[in-house]
């Protein structure tokens, strides 16, 4: 029988296509990376962990992994579980610091300048966010003076998931109160932390989720909205990808119209050097332009003013401060650009580098964009050019122009969904990751985005706190919250305001036990829905964390409505 002499060649090495051999390559290296033990975002250097209790520690590592942890001199060992998580529970620590903790399991990871002291989350919308550097103005000394290592801040990137909880955080750092970094930090926050830090000497981290503009429903977990059969659906709604891609198409057929701003078209545009203007008209700064014979336009409105600079402001920085402006804004000086901000809230003060004023006659131009509502420069704010400590004021009569005129969009309501206003949002992606952080108590700073529908404010707020507590599986922990302040026109006469019942409803929540409400009625700006005076609320807010957390026998909060007495009828009312 003849044999194949092919039967007896050596066999050679399949040899795989380039493409496969990559994937093997890249797949080998997705599962050994997989395989490295992985830390929560917020269990990174500088972190403060809450003093005097038992706390735990948990990551991620391969299934089956085994996990060492040295801290104090101590091991303590864990196993990875088949979900590939895995938990370390450590006994309470004393306040003080830092200390060190080095993880060990294929790979190593160390935390240093770990702190034990006071944990607060501090949540909410923007006047929760506003930064030290918003009143760096108001209070130069407290940025100068801010060395407090052992004060610490995490600002939580903003995010969102509609799906459900997320196990973790976007990334993120924790900063020491220095005069550099404690411009980062929420105003409100750090007035409060540092009055609690003088007091008592104990390392105080800030755990900062909040985000401007932003429903208290957003705010509250699914579980959390068990008896609001309505919420509930739109959470399920929310969770539907075929509704949210037609929401994506709907938002991708709205096309906003191509600009017309003749001030942009024209040539030489409105702001060039080389402008000469014609058919302009006087309009006052500050003040809204529908309050002075330009009715009801949304749109673009140019305005300009020629100064007189004087040599000696000249060839170094200035600063232009431009209050508020009502929306967006594109400052000109002669014909260079020296500031642009997007949307309304944000005071105007703009560097002006050195060599673009001149001696004499120097041109400012701003262009406004306006979406809705009354469009200009808001009162009672700052309007000036200064430097070398010489100021030019800039109230007074200015010229106007317009540019455009915005023609309602009947499809513009299709592009009003956003995902960080609906029911569970944000807690799925800000809060829920940090529940397993032991802490001190909450403080909240929230309810302008609930005034236009106040009525059921007090059933959320009751529903969060609740919420949360059982979250963090403790049902006496402190919440402090700032009730709204003093916003809008004065009403001379009686009138109706959904401002004061929210207020009212925020009162309310008093009932909820270990509440502390901090009341601003007095320190609010009327034209301004964030006020600069964060000082004041830090403060008042510490005071309830006096007598709520720290059990001082102290007076913490202004006499509260009780009830009243009918003289004639002899009866009494609560």
């Amino acid at each position: 029988m003849q044999t194949s002499l092919n039967n007896h060649r050596p066999k050679r090495a399949m040899k795989l296509p380039a493409k496969f051999s990559i994937f093997i390559l890249f797949l080998f290296a997705s599962t050994f990376i997989s395989a490295e033990i992985k830390l929560p975002v917020l269990m990174s250097d500088g972190v403060v962990l809450q003093r005097d209790t038992p706390f735990k520690i948990a990551g991620w590592a391969a299934p089956g992994e085994r996990i060492t942890l040295t801290f104090n001199g101590k091991k303590h060992n864990t196993k990875t579980g088949n979900d590939g998580k895995w938990r370390i529970e450590l006994p309470s620590q004393k306040a003080g610091g830092p200390h060190e903790m080095v993880f060990k399991g294929r790979n190593e990871i160390k935390i240093s300048n770990i702190l034990f002291g006071d944990v607060w989350v501090c949540t909410g919308q923007s006047n929760m966010v506003i930064p030290m550097e918003r009143v760096k103005e108001k209070y130069p000394d407290e940025i100068t003076s801010a060395n407090y290592s052992e004060i610490r801040n995490f600002f939580i990137p903003t995010s969102t998931n509609l799906n459900g909880a997320q196990e973790d955080l976007p990334p993120g750092n924790w900063k020491e109160a220095n005069p550099k970094d404690v411009l980062t930090f929420g105003a409100v926050a750090y007035f409060f932390a540092k009055n609690v830090y003088e007091k008592y000497k104990i390392p105080i981290g800030i755990i900062n989720a909040s985000v401007g503009g932003t429903p208290i429903e957003a705010w509250i977990s699914e579980e959390g909205f068990y008896q609001f059969p309505e919420i509930i659906k739109t959470i399920n709604q929310n969770k539907d990808s075929v509704y949210l891609a037609s929401l994506k198409n709907s938002l991708e057929n709205f096309k906003p119209k191509k600009p017309q701003d003749k001030g942009m078209l024209e040539n030489p545009k409105w702001f060039d050097e080389s402008y000469v203007p014609k058919g302009w008209n006087n309009i006052n700064i500050p003040g809204f332009w529908e309050d002075q014979g330009v009715k009801d336009l949304n749109g673009v409105v140019w305005y300009r003013r020629e100064i007189d600079v004087p040599a000696s402001m000249t060839d170094v920085p200035a600063k232009l401060m431009m209050g508020r402006i009502v929306d967006a804004d594109f400052v000109y000086i002669n014909g260079k650009q020296v500031g642009n901000i997007t949307y309304q809230y944000p005071p105007r003060r703009y560097e002006i580098p050195a060599g673009i004023l001149k001696p004499g006659k120097n041109t400012i131009v701003i262009r406004v964009q306006n979406n809705s509502g009354k469009g200009g420069f808001v009162p009672d704010k700052p309007y000036f050019l200064t430097s070398n400590n010489q100021k030019i004021d800039l109230n007074g009569t200015w010229q106007f122009k317009v540019g455009e005129v915005y023609k309602p969009n009947p499809t513009e309501g299709e592009a009003g969904f956003s995902a960080q206003n609906q029911p569970t949002a944000l807690y799925n992606a800000m809060v829920a990751p940090i529940t397993q952080q032991k802490i001190k108590g909450f403080l909240w700073y929230q309810g302008e985005s609930n005034t236009e529908n106040p009525e059921p404010y007090f059933a959320y707020l009751s529903a969060l706190i609740k919420d949360w507590r059982n979250k963090w599986n403790d049902e006496n922990l402190p919440f402090l919250y700032v009730q709204l302040a003093n916003f809008q026109d004065v009403d001379y006469l009686p009138t109706e305001s959904k401002w004061a019942e929210l207020r009212f409803a925020q009162l309310q929540a008093l009932s909820v036990p270990n509440t502390a409400m901090t009341v601003t009625i007095d320190l609010g700006e009327w034209n301004d829905i964030h006020p600069l005076n964060k000082k004041d609320v830090g403060e008042r807010l510490a005071l309830g964390a006096f007598k709520l957390a720290y059990n001082e026998n102290i007076v913490h909060s202004g006499p509260i409505y009780d009830s009243y007495k009918n003289r004639q009828q002899n009866s009494c009312f609560i």
